[in-house]
């Protein structure tokens, strides 16, 4: 995972089809530690107060490296004393074995953090290592690859910051930022011209986007000039045929393909010319990275 060149993102926001804004990476690991420590980690107390202890962490595979500052406000909500070494970097591609970050301090908090703090580390450089992979794949191509909101529940911020850390771009983060106007929605509206003209009515700045599932409704959707239409699991043949129909027209809008997308499939999809490919699973089908603690207790 080497072949692309990446802009390290900021947890302030950017790089997409809207901005994310600020990452709350403490109201997130607030939660996480809530969820975990409850009233007390009980196996903790069983180490004496002033053990102290040093370890690293390193990686058993291949990873794009993301959430050093929620391993980093974990362990600083713990225990101030705790100090972290980082010997990389978010968006860094690490081989199998890399030393990711030493750490010491009092061994009760080290002990009680480990787990969230691997939690968050795993996981978010699972989401980056999948995008990477799609990145590389079309790369050259001149299409862009955006996420979902298929995240998980709570870490949608998060998992989203992963996604720039691997090289691809977000799509709207909620429901608030940009208008979808999908299958249900054409039809409780009563037509996708109707739907698109309140959209319009309402936008208040924020850019339009309607799905279509054929070319008939492609057609329909031109006419309403939304911002960006969704074609949704069209074959190869029809996307080429989409794209064409696009640039012929006087004012073109940005063609976005989206379903069964997978390693295989993608970069032949970003050959047809379209301007952005979305993928739910670079969200919500990640496996978190294979993670080793190891830690040395002093005498």
């Amino acid at each position: 995972m080497h072949g692309v060149g990446i802009s390290r993102p900021s947890l302030l926001g950017g790089a997409g089809l809207t901005d994310p804004g600020p990452i709350d990476v403490g109201g997130q690991v607030k939660a996480a530690l809530t969820e975990d420590v409850g009233a007390g980690d009980v196996t903790a107390a069983l180490v004496p107060e002033d053990q102290e202890v040093r370890g690293r962490v390193i990686t058993r595979e291949e990873a794009v490296v993301c959430g050093s500052a929620w391993v980093n406000e974990t362990f600083r909500r713990l225990d101030p004393g705790i100090h972290v070494t980082w010997h990389v970097e978010d968006c860094d591609a690490v081989k199998a074995g890399a030393l990711l970050f030493e750490i010491e301090g009092p061994a009760r908090a080290i002990l009680t953090g480990e787990r969230t703090a691997l939690n968050f580390l795993q996981t978010l450089s699972g989401t980056a290592t999948a995008v990477r992979r799609y990145v590389e794949a079309i790369a050259g191509t001149h299409c862009t690859l955006l996420d979902t909101r298929k995240t998980l529940p709570g870490l949608r911020t998060a998992q989203k910051y992963a996604v720039r850390c691997g090289g691809a771009h977000n799509h709207r983060i909620g429901l608030y930022d940009m208008f979808l106007i999908k299958e249900n929605h054409i039809a409780a509206a009563g037509s996708l011209a109707t739907a698109v003209s309140a959209a319009h009515a309402r936008s208040a700045g924020l850019k339009v986007e309607v799905e279509v599932e054929s070319l008939t409704e492609l057609e329909q959707a031109f006419a309403a000039e939304p911002d960006i239409i969704m074609l949704d699991d069209f074959s190869d043949a029809e996307l080429v045929t989409a794209v064409a129909w696009n640039r012929a027209r006087e004012r073109p809008v940005k063609l976005e393909a989206s379903g069964s997308v997978n390693l295989e499939s993608v970069r032949r999809i970003a050959q047809t010319g379209v301007d952005y490919i979305s993928i739910g699973a670079l969200t919500k089908h990640v496996r978190a990275i294979d993670l080793s603690l190891r830690l040395d207790f002093a005498p």
